[in-house]
């Protein structure tokens, strides 16, 4: 975001995410005027608002915000502040009465996450620095299942990468491993609320116990970073006695993407720490050339306002109950799809209940076909599911994996079901495969089915495009 909360600067109409948006619009202004669309989307267990009704809201937002500046009334900043103390409250910050969480709005997880790296990495330089040892050889410590900006930030900001390889049935970092790994050079412990490959919660808490035991046996103080890109807004409504965040001591720093399951437009992420100690003064930024003095902790300067907006809107007119109904929703959807993929008998599912709303599966039996070719085949009927192997050392595995947002109702998973059937039908049907063909005119053969496929789907998106902007012209 633009601006970084400090003591004082709290959201004095309410910290915390409204637990029932009814009593949360009751003590607000209107700002956002939710009861226009209320009769429409009442907290029930409805896909996300970003059509016609919520278009119409963030511009009228937009113009209160104008109105706001003119006339002397807090800016938009003031929204940025509230949301991240209100994300703060979610993930539990042990904030005083009066005072403001520490965080900050980016353009997603992947900026959110560079910043507390190099918050991590800053906080141990000085340290090392005060104690006359070198400070030119950082690492940090993830598990092989991290996404690709964990490998950006490392390389971009000179840090090592140090990967707790995954095993067959076991996708996610190992606690023990970790900690193993674990040295007086490593700047933090990534954990991860929501792996990409198969939705898993890593189990935090088990690495902060076992870190804190380490630390304490050492003399070091390595700290947990939590990368909840995808599970910061659903652990929170789904397993609210899970413990993964700021109620474990050594987690310093959160990131959450809000055009996830936060139920807003990409690109919105934030990042939040646990307290101002945690966030060196000197990587913070005084600039006043936009009329006042405004401090700043981003890569980006420039970024839209639409998805901040957005975000508060969505926080304070779904409050707690709303976004509640919303996930719960999407993990019984995921269940009458995992459900319908078990009864085939074809499938093994390498997804857990507890996690993310999504079904990563894989073939039982790869005798005759792979799930790339199934993947292949189901877009002949509109899906588009991605197929891929795991990390080292499970690059063996190979999976599908489904992702249920809000908008995949119970009729979209039974359909999706039944098409599998019938895509498993249809290649079972096919003669076994030749093994005729150079190398090189099997990439050829599949480069150009690949291309084909891609102007296939952008033929589909440009015609939708042109459809919704038809809809509704005057």
């Amino acid at each position: 975001m633009d601006q970084i909360p400090v003591a004082g600067e709290v959201d004095t109409e309410g910290g915390c995410v409204p637990g029932d948006k009814r009593r949360a619009d009751a003590r607000r202004q209107p700002q956002a005027q939710p009861g226009v669309v209320r009769h429409h989307l009442d907290g029930a267990r409805v896909r996300q608002a970003h059509h016609g009704l919520h278009q119409q809201e963030l511009r009228r937002h937009g113009r209160v915000s104008r109105h706001d500046r003119t006339s002397g009334k807090p800016p938009l900043s003031l929204r940025i502040n509230r949301c991240v103390n209100m994300i703060a409250h979610l993930f539990h910050a042990p904030l005083g009465e009066s005072e403001a969480a520490v965080g900050v709005g980016t353009v997603g997880s992947s900026e959110a996450i560079m910043l507390a790296g190099l918050a991590f990495k800053r906080i141990w330089q000085n340290r090392r620095k005060a104690e006359g040892k070198p400070c030119d050889k950082p690492n940090i410590v993830t598990g092989a299942n991290v996404q690709v900006c964990w490998e950006k930030f490392a390389r971009y900001f000179e840090v090592e990468l140090k990967e707790v390889k995954l095993s067959e049935g076991y996708y996610v970092m190992d606690p023990e491993k970790a900690v193993a790994m674990v040295d007086e050079n490593t700047i933090c412990v990534a954990a991860i609320l929501g792996s990409t490959l198969n939705g898993e919660f890593e189990d935090v808490k088990r690495l902060n116990d076992l870190l804190i035991e380490k630390n304490k046996e050492t003399g070091w103080d390595t700290p947990i970073h939590v990368d909840a890109a995808s599970g910061g807004f659903i652990a929170p409504f789904l397993y609210p006695d899970l413990e993964w965040d700021f109620r474990l001591p050594l987690v310093k720093s959160i990131n959450v993407s809000g055009h996830k399951y936060g139920l807003v437009y990409a690109g919105i992420g934030w990042v939040i720490w646990r307290s101002k100690a945690d966030l060196p003064d000197e990587l913070i930024f005084h600039i006043n050339y936009l009329g006042s003095d405004q401090p700043t902790f981003t890569l980006n300067f420039s970024k839209g306002s639409s998805q901040i907006i957005a975000q508060y809107y969505q926080l304070i007119r779904l409050g707690f109950e709303g976004y509640r109904h919303i996930m719960s929703n999407c993990k019984q959807n995921a269940m009458v799809l995992k459900e319908g993929l078990e009864k085939t008998g074809r499938f093994t599912i390498v997804s857990k209940e507890e996690g993310v709303p999504l079904v990563a599966f894989s073939l039982k039996d790869r005798g005759r076909h792979d799930e790339f070719e199934i993947a292949d085949h189901l877009r002949r009927f509109g899906w588009i599911v991605p197929a891929y192997s795991m990390p080292a050392d499970a690059q063996h595995v190979t999976v599908l994996r489904v992702v249920v947002r809000e908008d995949f109702s119970r009729t979209l998973a039974e359909k999706l079901v039944a098409n599998i059937e019938k895509a498993l039908q249809e290649l079972d049907e096919l003669p076994p495969k030749l093994q005729a063909g150079s190398s090189e005119q099997k990439d050829a053969v599949a480069e150009k089915s690949a291309l084909e496929m891609e102007r296939k789907v952008a033929n589909y998106w440009k015609k939708a495009v042109i459809a919704k902007k038809k809809s509704g012209v005057c």
